[in-house]
């Protein structure tokens, strides 16, 4: 067989935290990662929790927690608690911006060639792709088809990888 075929799923997944994350090097994340998706997922989608409702309620316990943990504080002599600052520098949001700026230009020259050049050819694949997602798309709500996504990221390079010579 030619091995010109076959790439080591580590290298392309980065060979670091998220390397090892998916493809189960560190099996308590990765286990982890799993039952925290599966329990947002459940509770979003069959318990049928609104995510603003979640934010908000993770934000009002997070201040009430903080609040009751500075007046005790105060009450018995003890430190306050140590908090970050919690701003974002100007240097971080240049950054963002002009990434987000290029990407969005990428996209809209992208978007152009397809509508105003003519190519028939990469009008239809994008035709097409379109309407397949918007096909498969009616059969699952979003967050059901991102967990989807998650459980065959942890499962499908754990396989290529076990299986690598087989399938090479």
């Amino acid at each position: 067989m030619d091995d010109s075929r076959c790439f080591s799923v580590r290298m392309d997944l980065g060979s670091g935290a998220v390397a090892d994350l998916v493809l189960w090097k560190n099996w308590r994340r990765s286990v982890l990662f799993l039952v925290c998706s599966t329990g947002f997922w459940f509770l979003f989608e069959f318990a049928g929790y609104n995510w603003v409702s979640f934010v908000s309620n993770v934000l009002l316990l997070l201040v009430v927690i903080l609040f009751f943990w500075a007046k005790s504080a105060s009450l018995l002599n003890r430190p306050l608690p140590r908090i970050p600052s919690l701003e974002i520098s100007e240097e971080t949001v240049v950054k963002a911006a002009e990434k987000a700026r290029v990407w969005i230009n990428k996209q809209l020259s992208i978007a152009h060639d397809i509508a105003f050049c003519g190519n028939l050819k990469l009008f239809g694949q994008v035709a097409i792709c379109l309407w397949l997602i918007s096909y498969i798309s009616s059969f699952f709500s979003f967050l059901s088809l991102a967990y989807i996504c998650v459980l065959l990221s942890f499962s499908l390079p754990v396989l290529y990888e076990k299986y690598q010579t087989s399938i090479c």
